[in-house]
């Protein structure tokens, strides 16, 4: 049995039908089946036997347990090719980095300093909540992410980067707040707000919502979206105001909005630079993340 052979499987086992594995192996399917046969004549098992209605096909015990090794074995293989490709060629490539919305502020002057010193190395972006940034993290497609701690996902490793307040976020024309800089949460109660909330998993939406009523403070929440660049276009136009984390907001970017200082808030958003323990990480990566 070698890789070419685990490659098929694997293939055959996520698709569970010879024609769609073929296609997706861009192959005719005869070739297909015939290595699968060949397969288990090796190792005097089956691997995927039909369901009843004849059209796809399962993983058996024995199947499965080959599944899973054989995904390892794959990986394991890739990483020791990026390892001894890297070792010839250097710094070189492209860097896959993937930030939650509210702290890709954190990535453009490290980009900028990155590629004076590796000018060789280009970069793939990924933007997201932190339910995607996980699965962007857990399918490979990036190496490194800037989240908000804690996150829902084992064997991370973490770089802390401090700790980022939350800030109240107005249209810039709203005369109440024209002459202020900084507000308490009281000031904020009854004015209509919009919330960053995550489609999975508890976030920064439910420690403002625990803070105000810890305070007996009346919110009015006319808006929720897991998209923070959403909710500042919504203020910006006059909509509502917002709470969210400072680094969310970029002077340069964001107009029409006015930025406060919350004085008595107790939220304070962990920031880390995570990456997975259990793969390789390339030297590329390794370099960019001494830059933090």
């Amino acid at each position: 049995m070698d890789i070419r052979q685990l490659r098929y499987f694997l293939i055959l086992a996520e698709e569970g039908q010879v024609s769609r594995a073929a296609k997706k192996l861009n192959m005719s399917q005869p070739p297909l089946s015939q290595q699968l046969r060949l397969m288990e004549e090796e190792l005097g098992t089956t691997l995927l036997e039909r369901k009843r209605n004849g059209k796809s096909m399962e993983l058996t015990e024995a199947g499965r347990v080959l599944y899973e090794k054989a995904k390892d074995m794959l990986q394991y293989f890739e990483d020791s090719l990026l390892e001894v490709k890297e070792t010839g060629e250097g710094i070189k490539g492209t860097l896959s980095v993937g930030s939650v919305l509210a702290y890709m502020s954190y990535l453009p002057d490290k980009i900028n300093s990155f590629k004076k010193k590796y000018p060789s190395v280009s970069f793939k972006i990924f933007a997201g909540d932190p339910y995607e940034i996980s699965n962007y993290l857990e399918n490979q497609d990036i190496e490194l992410a800037i989240v908000h701690l804690p996150v829902e996902m084992k064997d991370l490793s973490s770089l802390n980067l401090g700790q980022v307040p939350n800030v109240f976020v107005v249209p810039e024309d709203w005369d109440s707040f024209t002459s202020k800089d900084r507000v308490h949460l009281k000031d904020i109660e009854n004015i209509p707000l919009l919330l960053v909330h995550r489609e999975k998993g508890p976030g920064i939406y439910e420690e403002i919502i625990e803070e105000f009523k810890k305070r007996e403070i009346l919110l009015n929440i006319l808006c929720e979206c897991h998209d923070v660049n959403v909710l500042l276009s919504l203020v910006a136009a006059g909509v509502g105001a917002s709470i969210v984390p400072k680094s969310a907001v970029s002077p340069h970017i964001i107009k029409g909005v006015k930025v406060l200082d919350i004085i008595d808030s107790s939220i304070q958003s962990n920031i880390a630079l995570v990456f997975r323990q259990d793969r390789y990480l390339s030297k590329t990566a390794k370099h960019f993340i001494e830059l933090f």
